[in-house]
Formats: C-alpha cells, structure tokens, sequence
C-alpha cells in the first residue's frame, strides 16, 4: 500500500456506503472520495443542512439522512430507513468535550463515540455484506476501560480521559466484533483506522486554551483532513485488507503520511476486557447482536 491514495480506490459502482458524520472533515471527504468512485453514499449526519451542501458536491449517488448518535431513538430511527449496505463507516465524533450527557444519560463521549455506534451496527448488522470500519486515535493510548463507571458518575472527569476511553472502545469492539463474525463464519470483515494528527473540526470544541493552541498546531503540525481520510477509505475500499486490521498512517509516530497496517496498545488486545464491555454495551443501548 506504499503511498496509496484515495485515486486507488477501486471502482465502487453499485455498493453502499453508509459513512456517519459525512458532513464536515474527514467524514465529507471520505464520502466525495467514495461518490468519486461510483458508490451509492449514504450521509448520516446530525446537521441536515451541511449535509446536502456535502451530497450535492457528489452528485445523484449521494443521499442525506439524519443520525444523532448521542440518541438511541434516533440511531434505531436511522437504522430503519436502511435496506442494506455493503460498508458502514463508524466516522463520527466528539473530542474532548466538557461533561455532558447524551439524551439516553450516557457520557458524551463514550455515548456518541461507542455506544452509539455499537448500536447502529448490531442494528445494520445483518444487512452488512462486506465490512464495518470504525474510526479510532492514537488517544486510545490514553484510555482505560472502566466498566464499573464507564459514564463517570462516580470518578471526576476529565475530557482527555473519557476520550481516551471512548477511542479504547472503539478498538476493543472493532477487535471483538470480528472474533464474533469469524466465530459465526461470516465472510463480513471488522476494521479500525485512525487518521493521525489532521486538520479538521473535531479540534476547537473542548471549551478551554486548548481551543486557542488547536488551530495553531493544525498550521504548523498537521496534515490535511484528504491525507486524514486515507486510513479509513483504505479499510473501507482496499480488496486485500484482513478484518481486525488497524490502518493509519505511515508516517513519524504515526502522525502523517500514508495509510499502512499499524498496533494498538496491549489494551485494545485485552479479550477479557472486550467481552466485558460488549455485554456492558448491549445491555446500556438495548441493541443485542444476533
């Protein structure tokens, strides 16, 4: 995959792609990337609006649909408009916010970053034909999986902490969906990817300095959000690509470049860990995998 970029995507004509999160940054430019190539996108976002201006750059194969995913009855609402899809990209979320609560009373970032999307795929799941992609961090590093308080009511929070937490998860449930699919011997393939270090508008949001030091560091140390999108598109797209594979960038520890096979900490492989947060999972959101 040396130096792959997204004019390496194969031709998509006739599959579909639902990519949350496709209005802005490096869910939008996944999207146009993949429309560029003939698939049929479907556009889950919270903010309609954006979302058009996004599908009518792609053309006629794009369409716009709403998912809040800080909202169970909003990602089953979604999930039912969708008769099948060949890849989900689990794109969307939040990063270093201040505490707040999702509408079901889940911690923001763990609601909409994890469990949000863990229940939108156990709902597409049966209507997957090819692979699930869910967007990860190198932040994962800074996660710890607290299954006794994974929505911080009892522990003080810490915006840095619950989205290390929330990017942990990510993974853990990326590797423990595919010991289920291989397990059921599903040919349906679950990938992880991290974008690096990419300018977007993820940064800018914790309502603190970092604010004002983010927009900085995005001039001076990061790559762009087309570069960004290159380890999902490649997890999405790439024909050879093995499930369980974490794909982000090649480049200086892991902050730019283009996208190649990398590890994620000895906490991501913790098995006894993944089970005990799938259950924890099904059992906050009410999705049971079939």
């Amino acid at each position: 995959m040396s130096n792959w970029t997204a004019a390496d995507i194969p031709d998509q004509t006739g599959r579909t792609f639902v990519v949350t999160g496709a209005n802005s940054g490096l869910g939008a430019v996944a999207a146009r990337a993949l429309g560029a190539k003939g698939a049929h996108v479907i556009l889950a976002v919270r903010d309609t609006a954006k979302g058009e201006r996004v599908a009518a750059e792609i053309g006629a194969n794009a369409d716009v649909r709403r998912l809040d995913l800080a909202d169970l009855a909003s990602v089953e609402s979604f999930a039912d408009t969708v008769e099948s899809v060949d890849v989900l990209v689990n794109n969307a979320g939040v990063m270093a916010v201040p505490q707040r609560r999702t509408a079901d009373g889940f911690e923001m970032q763990i609601g909409t970053n994890h469990l949000g999307h863990l229940a939108l795929t156990g709902r597409l799941i049966d209507r997957i034909s090819d692979r699930v992609v869910t967007m990860s961090s190198a932040m994962h590093q800074l996660g710890t999986i607290h299954l006794d308080d994974l929505n911080f009511e009892r522990r003080r929070y810490s915006s840095w902490l619950a989205y290390g937490q929330s990017k942990l998860a990510n993974l853990l449930f990326t590797y423990e969906l595919q010991r289920r699919l291989a397990a059921k011997g599903s040919a349906v393939k679950a990938l992880a990817a991290h974008p690096g270090y990419a300018a977007t508008n993820l940064q800018g949001r914790t309502e603190g300095f970092m604010d004002r030091l983010m927009p900085l560091a995005n001039k001076v140390v990061a790559q762009s959000a087309d570069m960004g999108a290159l380890p999902e598109l490649y997890a999405a797209t790439a024909p050879d690509v093995f499930g369980g594979a974490y794909i982000g960038p090649g480049g200086p520890f892991e902050m730019r470049g283009y996208p190649k096979v990398v590890a994620s900490n000895r906490k991501s492989h913790d098995a006894a860990v993944a089970a005990g947060l799938w259950e924890l999972s099904e059992k906050l959101t009410g999705v049971t995998y079939p």
